[in-house]
């Protein structure tokens, strides 16, 4: 399937994700030290981090024009939707940090150069962590899926404060709207 536009989506006419518990343990988890590169290039360990943070996880951003990762991409509940998803919380980067966040952060199991060049094409306001070895993801026990061979985490939104999960949003659907839903948790939420 070529990916022609990546925001233009109906979402009536793509599976949502069912709650399959996969992120029930996460709440009140304290975060490991995991080090993690950023498309900023440098490496960030989110247990070392004061404040409140936020951190939103999904599968795999696209490419506009290339094919996608499996045919049947679209079909797979909770696959599509990264880039929107990505972008909602660029739009709104300004809003959550004026909320509360001390940090945002996207987070995928993609590479680093990957991640970096699609930051750069969607203007991101933040660094987008890579967790290609996936050491916070097993750490965490974070849900995954296994597509084409690659483990890719589900798509999910983490509200940490001071190393400490506070809040869960899993599953994540529609996914251009997670980013509204973290920012009105945070002002419901204020610390």
């Amino acid at each position: 399937m070529n990916q022609k536009n990546l925001l233009e989506v109906d979402w009536s006419k793509i599976p949502a994700p069912t709650d399959d518990g996969g992120a029930a343990h996460l709440p009140g988890m304290a975060l490991p030290s995991v080090g993690l590169r950023a498309t900023d290039d440098t490496m960030v360990t989110l247990s070392a981090l004061a404040g409140r943070v936020v951190v939103f996880a999904y599968p795999r951003t696209g490419e506009p024009g290339k094919i996608a990762l499996v045919d049947d991409w679209d079909m797979i509940p909770g696959a599509r939707g990264c880039t929107p998803q990505t972008c909602a919380f660029r739009d709104l980067f300004a809003e959550l940090k004026a909320a509360g966040a001390a940090h945002v952060f996207g987070l995928s199991t993609q590479d680093n150069a990957y991640q970096t060049e699609m930051a750069s094409r969607l203007h991101l306001p933040f660094p987008v962590l890579s967790d290609e070895k996936l050491e916070l993801t097993h750490a965490l026990r974070l849900p995954t899926m296994e597509v084409a061979g690659l483990t890719l985490i589900k798509r999910l939104a983490l509200i940490i404060d001071d190393a400490r999960i506070t809040h869960v949003f899993y599953p994540v659907f529609p996914p251009d709207q997670s980013a509204a839903e973290v920012l009105a948790w945070l002002k419901e939420n204020p610390r």
